[in-house]
């Protein structure tokens, strides 16, 4: 799941047939509770550029939210 967030469009390039879908749901969960839980670690110190990684966890919440809504 993380090259498909990191590749974007061009992930179709490197997709691959056959994976079970239920599992990569559950590595798409994981990888946006991660990057809800990482950021707000980071702003739970005295981290500097708040703004940035207020956005990461935000935008990372919607994604576990919509994932929730179509299974």
């Amino acid at each position: 799941m993380f090259l498909a967030l990191r590749f974007g469009r061009q992930y179709r390039i490197l997709r691959r047939a056959g994976l079970d879908p239920a599992r990569l749901n559950l590595y798409r969960l994981a990888m946006h509770l991660s990057l809800v839980a990482g950021p707000l670690r980071l702003l739970d110190g005295d981290y500097p550029d708040r703004e940035p990684m207020l956005r990461i966890a935000e935008y990372n919440t919607q994604q576990v939210l919509a994932l929730q809504q179509h299974p």
